[in-house]
């Protein structure tokens, strides 16, 4: 998968991580569609350093989905940590 690829599934998987954690970011849309992008590269390389998964060619591959939402999320709570409350 190329880096159009990964832009493609890190949007996507923004879409999700937001999705699952409701609620109004410090950055709005498009710095939660930045978090869900960069979410997907640190989730493949998270799995693929320290959990021994090689990174598949497909893009449909669910264990790459669910590093990169998995990545999408850990950022994201960061993210809403380190710039402002979701809850407010």
């Amino acid at each position: 998968m190329g880096i159009i690829g990964w832009v493609v599934l890190g949007l996507l998987a923004g879409a999700v991580a937001k999705m699952l954690l409701p609620g109004r970011d410090p950055g709005g849309l498009i710095g939660t569609a930045l978090i869900g992008v960069a979410g997907a590269f640190v989730g493949g390389w998270i799995s693929a350093t320290f959990l021994d998964r090689p990174i598949r060619k497909e893009f449909f591959d669910l264990p790459t989905w669910g590093a990169a939402i998995g990545g999408s999320l850990v950022l994201l709570v960061g993210y809403r940590l380190l710039f402002g409350h979701s809850r407010d």
